[in-house]
């Protein structure tokens, strides 16, 4: 091998690095200092402003990109402005009055001394009787999963022994650490899962999103090395995951669904795979249209393709795996498909546990480090903990693994029979509705319903609403869904006979909804800039924190 003269070499770039240096200032010459002092700074920003555009381009694509920057210059224009403010006044005093009236609750500032604990609890039974009215005649969409009673009464019963508690410290509470890891157990269990699937706790289908889309992310960084992660999800996936996509700078491909089944199309989702893809969604069932994406098929891609595959099951999780035991046939969906590597499923739902309690699961342990964090270096001594919160109220998952041994299997597969057989029913009668019709093919407890023009969907919900229905309502497309409960199961009848005469007089008079949800919905898909429609319901949320 021939000697490397390590000085030559070294000579010969600082020979290079010389007659570059004279080239450069040869050619500057003509300009004076501050000249190229500024003409750097543009190009700089110039630059700087250029990669910003282009990396939005890459995440929202080219359409997207160029509205957003033409809306906002034009949102610049003084007039453009003007306007905006004036519009935006008119929907914020709107917003004062959507909202029940609490006026009786009056306490912007601490007491200056402590109130007795008798008042305090007359207060709170004066109020939860009033709030009870909203919702125990069995007429909300979803909202409100009750178990009955006895079970209310010993959830509070749990939550009074273990109101001190936090899983953080499962030294001191080595109890509560004991009923989560059994809870998660049961769980997975119940979802087909292998001795080395796990899961975590979180406070909700939200938070169980988020930390397998950050499972995700993180996987592919330390495995794969993508620092531009995408996760391909069907137009019908929960809002979690744009919320994921913002939180932790996730590429959120969307796939339109089938217009007819208003399932995941398989042959576009396949087409979006490309390299940056780490994972894709399916939804068993979805919250708009209640339809079970085909997960079968998803996970085919997700074995073909090496990506992660979640199964998002938060609305249907404790249904699902009890549907064929209620009588009622099911697709696959869990880990006995080889490519679901995570899925997430809401005990405060149908598994009737404390609202503030959820279960996302992962194929294996290996996997679902990814969801830790971890600052080995702090001050205040190695910090661990397994999803966002640190410190967790335990009284909830002593709240989750009492719903479970109160109800058994049983109890959810008479609960899970009862709401399925009334949601096949309304979705039966809806078809003999005229100027209504089903949205795609509902398989649990979701019905969604559309209306033939000239009706709108809006008014019918809004007519509903009279007669104190209420019901979820949905865009794109235009439809209402009713998600029905244990207590709304018993409804089902009242539903049909309400519905068929809401259509009828809001047929008879157009007019008379035109300004609720009909006029808030239609001005939304009249916005062409929907910064404008957030901006509005950033408006609604500020309304929500007043006292």
């Amino acid at each position: 091998m021939a000697n490397f003269d390590v000085n030559h070499v070294v000579g010969q770039a600082q020979s290079l690095y010389r007659q570059f240096r004279k080239d450069v200032n040869a050619t500057l010459k003509p300009f004076q200092a501050f000249d190229v002092v500024v003409y750097t700074l543009l190009c700089t920003l110039t630059a700087v402003y250029l990669y910003n555009w282009y990396k939005f381009f890459k995440r929202h694509g080219f359409f997207a990109t160029l509205k957003r920057t033409f809306f906002k210059y034009i949102k610049k224009l003084p007039i453009v402005q003007r306007k905006i403010a004036e519009e935006n006044a008119k929907v914020m005093k709107t917003f004062d009055g959507i909202l029940p009236v609490t006026d009786d609750i009056k306490y912007p500032l601490l007491p200056a001394k402590g109130r007795k604990k008798d008042e305090i609890l007359k207060d709170f039974q004066k109020w939860d009787e009033r709030d009870a009215k909203l919702w125990r005649d069995g007429k909300v969409s979803g909202c409100v999963y009750h178990g009955g009673d006895e079970l209310t009464d010993l959830l509070s019963k749990a939550f009074a022994h273990f109101a001190l508690s936090n899983p953080l410290h499962a030294d001191v509470f080595p109890t509560v650490r004991k009923m989560e890891a059994e809870v998660i157990r049961m769980v997975v269990n119940l979802y087909n899962g292998s001795s080395d699937a796990c899961g975590c706790m979180t406070s909700g289908g939200t938070e169980s999103i988020l930390m397998a889309c950050k499972t995700y992310r993180d996987r592919a960084l330390e495995e794969r090395g993508i620092t531009e992660p995408e996760i391909i999800i069907p137009t019908t996936a929960h809002a979690a995951f744009d919320k994921a996509g913002g939180y932790f700078g996730i590429k959120i491909v969307k796939i339109p669904v089938d217009p007819t089944t208003c399932k995941a199309d398989i042959k576009r989702t396949k087409a979006a795979i490309n390299s940056n893809t780490i994972a894709l969604v399916g939804s068993s069932p979805s919250f708009p249209q209640g339809v079970i994406d085909p997960i079968e098929e998803l996970s085919e891609l997700a074995v073909k393709y090496g990506l992660g595959l979640h199964v998002d099951a938060c609305l249907g999780g404790f249904l699902i795996p009890f549907m064929e035991k209620a009588g009622f046939s099911m697709p696959l969906f869990d880990f006995r498909l080889k490519g679901v590597s995570s899925i997430s499923c809401d005990t405060h739902k149908y598994g009737f546990a404390p609202k503030g309690s959820s279960i996302v699961m992962y194929s294996s342990s290996a996997l679902r480090k990814y969801q830790y964090f971890v600052a080995a270096d702090w001050s205040g001594g190695i910090y661990a903990s397994p999803a966002v919160a640190g410190s967790r109220p335990g009284a909830l998952a002593a709240g989750a693994w009492a719903a479970m041994m109160y109800m058994g299997e049983a109890g959810y597969v008479e609960t899970t029979r009862s709401i399925v057989n009334a949601a096949r029913k309304v979705q039966a009668g809806i078809a003999k509705i005229d100027g209504v019709y089903v949205m795609g093919a509902p398989s649990v407890s979701v019905v969604a319903f559309a209306a033939e023009k000239p009706l709108n969907v809006y008014a019918i919900a809004d007519s509903m609403g009279k007669k104190h229905w209420n019901l979820n309502s949905l865009q794109h497309p235009a439809c209402v869904h009713i998600c029905f409960t244990a207590l709304s199961a018993k409804n089902a009848d009242q539903f049909l006979v309400d519905l068929a005469e809401c259509v009828k007089e809001v047929r008879a008079d157009p007019a008379k909804y035109a300004k609720g949800s009909a006029a808030i919905y239609g001005m939304a898909a009249s916005i062409p800039d929907t910064s404008l429609v957030a901006d509005i319901a950033k408006g609604y949320l500020d309304t929500m924190y007043k006292v």
